[in-house]
């Protein structure tokens, strides 16, 4: 594990921390932004009522205290204290001409000729709230009480309210942090999975855990595993038939060669050796052959080149070869082919390609007596070629592989008349690149059915294959 990855495992966590911070943060400050003036409101509505309860209250002893004579006390005590300690100033107003601080004269008009009045008005301390009553024995009382002080209980329960959160937020970081470790953990575990895998190791098996699209990383890197493997095994298994392959041939060309150069062959078997020193030679040139097409439909410089194509003459052509060749190994061999012109644009080699590599296929399997059959059909978008034969058959799981290189060698190597395994391969390949699909089914004759669908129109000239 190097440094480099390590700083980047830090930063994730390090990011989650902040992320929630910062989003708990920002809670806070809209929490508390709509929270104040909610609370402020209510709060001076609060202090409202109460200021208008105490000038009812002042209003109602000044009007008891004139009854009684009381001239030094218009005030009960308990209200006088309650007065100072809510930083209540009081005014006497036994005119409507006289000036209070704050109260403008039309207020002053309409507390002396309706009675009462509640507004919000500025003296030399600052924003105050204003209650007036009228008096029985005429005059009024005027209340002020400080905005300040009405809504200093919103600022207090504000300031708890705030402390609160970043006492939460305090909690929540720890937290957070927790959880974006245990978050971060199995995809430290996927990342040194996929290090391992790099390093070649093909057993790794990650517990899917976490969130669900955590535990997906899990599950789809135990896939790619499991994929790897397999591919990894089929490719060793390809590179040993291709060199048993490869091995044979070159064999009886390098014994026969050190026969010739030592000059122990009679004069009389040099000519049949020479045929034999070809033959193999030939072998190994088809071998090669289809390794280097192979290779060039994975590349891109194997190319489409379309052209008008007559089917019933490609077919004539086809007839004329395989018909030889299976009468040669005593295969019955039959067609299927249009009895009238049938024209589509496509490269007409790799079509003869497809059609010869199936047809070797099934002469290979196809034990004298047996039959093989070349039928080509117009299909809608296109045509259909089909091989077919009464050889032995394929199972459900050889279909599956069947286009796989060297998949079939492999499974019935010392079996079966098998090849190398390359011909199959090139047919699903040169399916695709022509645009069509390659698939395989059961025969009618017994054996098996292969089927290669060709669109009626290829791709463009010198289009790449896929």
């Amino acid at each position: 594990m190097t440094d480099h990855t390590q700083e980047h495992r830090t930063s994730l966590v390090t990011r989650t921390v902040l992320l929630t911070s910062f989003v708990a943060a920002i809670v806070v400050l809209v929490a508390g932004l709509i929270s104040y003036p909610l609370i402020r409101s209510a709060e001076v509505s609060q202090s409202r009522a109460t200021l208008a309860h105490l000038a009812d209250l002042t209003a109602a002893a000044v009007d008891r205290g004139a009854g009684d004579g009381r001239r030094d006390e218009l005030l009960p005590p308990p209200l006088s204290a309650t007065l100072r300690t809510e930083q209540v100033q009081g005014y006497l107003v036994l005119a409507p001409t006289t000036a209070v601080p704050g109260v403008p004269a039309e207020e002053m008009q309409e507390l002396f000729t309706h009675g009462t009045i509640s507004i919000e008005g500025t003296n030399d301390d600052g924003p105050v709230l204003i209650e007036g009553r009228s008096l029985a024995g005429g005059g009024a009382v005027i209340l002020q009480q400080p905005v300040t002080v009405a809504g200093g209980s919103a600022q207090t329960g504000l300031l708890r309210f705030a402390l609160a959160l970043v006492i939460g937020l305090l909690i929540a970081i720890p937290i957070g942090f927790f959880v974006a470790r245990r978050m971060v953990r199995p995809l430290r575990a996927a990342r040194d999975a996929a290090y391992e895998m790099q390093g070649g190791s093909r057993e790794v098996q990650l517990v899917p855990e976490g969130p669900s699209e955590v535990a997906e990383i899990a599950i789809a890197l135990n896939s790619l595993s499991a994929a790897l493997d397999v591919s990894e095994r089929r490719q060793r298994e390809f590179l040993l038939s291709v060199s048993h392959e490869l091995r044979t041939p070159l064999t009886a060309v390098k014994g026969y060669a050190e026969a010739l150069a030592d000059d122990v062959i009679e004069p009389g078997d040099v000519a049949r050796t020479g045929a034999i020193v070809a033959g193999e030679a030939q072998r190994l040139d088809r071998l090669v052959t289809d390794l280097l097409d192979l290779a060039r439909l994975g590349a891109v410089n194997f190319h489409v080149n379309p052209a008008e194509v007559d089917l019933q003459e490609l077919g004539a052509d086809v007839a004329e070869v395989w018909r030889t060749r299976c009468e040669r190994e005593e295969v019955g061999f039959g067609t299927e082919l249009p009895s009238q012109p049938l024209v589509i644009s496509t490269d007409p080699m790799r079509l003869r390609q497809v059609i010869d590599n199936l047809a070797e296929n099934a002469l290979r399997v196809s034990p004298s007596g047996s039959v093989v059959v070349i039928a080509i059909r117009p299909v809608i978008g296109g045509i259909e070629v089909e091989v077919r034969d009464s050889g032995p058959g394929l199972t459900d799981d050889d279909m599956a592989i069947a286009f796989e290189p060297g998949a079939l060698y492999e499974r019935y190597r010392g079996v079966r008349p098998v090849g190398t395994g390359l011909g199959l391969a090139l047919v699903g390949r040169l399916a695709k690149g022509l645009g069509g699909a390659a698939r395989v089914t059961g025969a009618p004759e017994g054996g098996a059915c292969f089927t290669v669908f060709i669109p009626s129109r290829a791709a463009a000239p010198d289009a790449d294959i896929p």
